[in-house]
């Protein structure tokens, strides 16, 4: 891939979209494109069209949806069902009407069965039902999945979809109210703690299994994604290694020095049981994680030290 190429981030001020972009800065592409949502808003498709017809970008990565953990999923299931179809739609069809030869588009392990076999492997897609606290999030990203495949099926174009795993790190949202399971809990140990060591109330049992990966090992994928043309079209991305909730919970109340206890609450949710990804494919293509668990929670807590005074607390 030239260095020159100009690369347009669907959603570059987020977690991962800002990863993406620290790590092209850092292997010299400089001539990488942005818009903000009030400067381009991606539900609208004659906007995002006269964009790509404006900028002509070569490589198009769609890092932009609308994300939350199971409380707003469960709450607002329209707005995840809807608006991240029209993101996603309108970013792939417009790409394809303007001639773009590379998409690189990234989804979610949700879009897997809720009781697939684990490891989750790419051909388990569409073989069951789906995790109910987040099937409306799940659908729109399987369209999304299924429009590039279809592209490069009908049209042969290299458009790929990485599926990650569980992301966390620096420029997360911890918003208690829409927040995924790893900021929330990071979160909640530093009140915690601020608050005299106050007892941390956690969801479900702590038995559920999760796999995490940093959010920069994520942006290094698509890195590798942008510069390989991968022969299949859709990739799991993660660490292949995981963790239950509740050891989640101990290693991050060490992390931030919390003291007291944690009370788990059995009425609330567990979500699905486990979630580990198959990332054989992404292995044998070249490609692997680099960053431990410990490690990521450590650079990621001390980005939100940094950083908790420019919080703003997220509306849905």
């Amino acid at each position: 891939m030239n260095k020159n190429a100009k690369i347009y981030i669907a959603g570059h001020r987020g977690m991962v979209g800002s990863a993406i972009w620290r790590a092209l800065e850092k292997k010299g592409y400089t001539n990488l494109i942005g818009k903000t949502s009030l400067a381009l808003d991606l539900r609208d498709q004659q906007s995002v069209l006269d964009f790509y017809k404006q900028e002509k970008p070569a490589v198009v990565i769609d890092a932009a949806a609308k994300v939350g953990g199971i409380l707003a999923n469960n709450d607002f299931p329209y707005q995840f069902l809807m608006e991240n179809m029209q993101i996603q739609n309108n970013l792939i069809d417009s790409a394809l009407k303007s001639g773009i030869e590379k998409f690189i588009f990234l989804g979610s392990s949700c879009i897997y069965p809720k009781l697939a076999p684990q490891p989750l492997k790419e051909e388990y897609l569409l073989t069951d039902s789906l995790e109910p606290t987040n099937e409306w999030y799940a659908i729109a990203k399987i369209t999304g999945v299924k429009a590039c495949q279809a592209i490069r099926k009908q049209f042969q174009k290299d458009y790929v979809s990485l599926m990650p795993t569980n992301l966390y790190g620096t420029h997360d949202n911890f918003d208690l109210k829409s927040s995924h399971v790893l900021p929330a809990m990071l979160r909640k140990f530093h009140e915690a703690k601020l608050n005299n060591n106050a007892p941390v109330a956690l969801w479900g049992s702590g038995a559920p299994m999760r796999e995490f990966l940093f959010v920069d090992d994520m942006a290094e994928a698509v890195v590798y994604a942008l510069e390989n043309e991968l022969p299949e079209y859709l990739y799991n991305v993660g660490s292949g290694k995981d963790i239950t909730i509740k050891e989640l919970a101990e290693t991050i109340q060490k992390v931030t020095g919390h003291q007291g206890n944690i009370v788990w609450d059995a009425s609330k949710p567990n979500g699905t049981p486990r979630k580990l990804m198959d990332v054989s494919k992404m292995k044998d293509m070249g490609w692997r994680f680099t960053t431990e668990l410990e490690e990521g929670i450590e650079k990621t807590y001390a980005w939100f030290l940094e950083n908790i005074g420019s919080f703003k607390e997220v509306k849905m």
